[in-house]
């Protein structure tokens, strides 16, 4: 039956009614989208904070260890002063002196020791290559010696010695660098062919 107060083409109050109007976004959706978007940068801005503080503690540990390389560098040019003056005074020259120059002599021989153990407490350690092969990471070639006495491309001789602090290089040792030695003009002529005249 139909409501007869009802006139026709309207609808009853408990019908249902479509709306026109465009739907609202689902705020529960919406919501959780904008939850994984935080969800992601706070992770992303964890991550960069432990990278930085990883680095920073690596950087503070640089600093630690190779923070008096300067100095430290410095310091050498007066550790090899003194290994030069030493090595001026010759044997016949020790021997003949008299008590006074002896004492001045065990006193600088004395300082450059303790020198030494200071820079090694402090990191920075004296190598000589002498015999090794040469590495250019670590020496200076300064010159090249021919001998038979070593393989070519190995130190010779070290002129003077280099240091590391840590694992670092702090001064590269200067060396002379061994190459085989020149053919003489004789043994050239021993092998070669005699010309054939036919």
């Amino acid at each position: 039956m139909t409501d007869p107060t009802a006139r026709q083409g309207e609808t009853m109050p408990d019908e249902s009614v479509e709306s026109t109007a465009p739907e609202a976004a689902d705020p529960v959706a919406e919501a959780t989208r904008e939850a994984a978007q935080y969800k992601d940068k706070l992770l992303r801005t964890l991550a960069e904070m432990e990278n930085l503080r990883k680095r920073t503690e690596r950087e503070v540990l640089d600093a630690r260890a190779y923070g008096i390389a300067g100095f430290a560098r410095d310091v050498l040019a007066v550790a090899d002063n003194m290994h030069r003056a030493l090595e001026a005074i010759g044997a016949d020259l020790r021997e003949g002196a008299d008590p006074k120059v002896k004492a001045l002599i065990e006193g600088v021989e004395l300082t450059e020791r303790e020198l030494m153990k200071i820079l090694e407490r402090n990191g920075v350690r004296k190598f000589s290559p002498q015999g090794e092969k040469f590495d250019p990471n670590f020496h200076q070639a300064m010159y090249e010696v021919p001998t038979s006495d070593q393989p070519p491309g190995h130190v010779a001789q070290v002129i003077q010695a280099g240091y590391m602090l840590g694992e670092r290089v702090l001064r590269p040792a200067l060396v002379a660098v061994s190459k085989a030695p020149a053919k003489s003009p004789a043994s050239a002529n021993d092998n070669a062919q005699p010309d054939s005249a036919g």
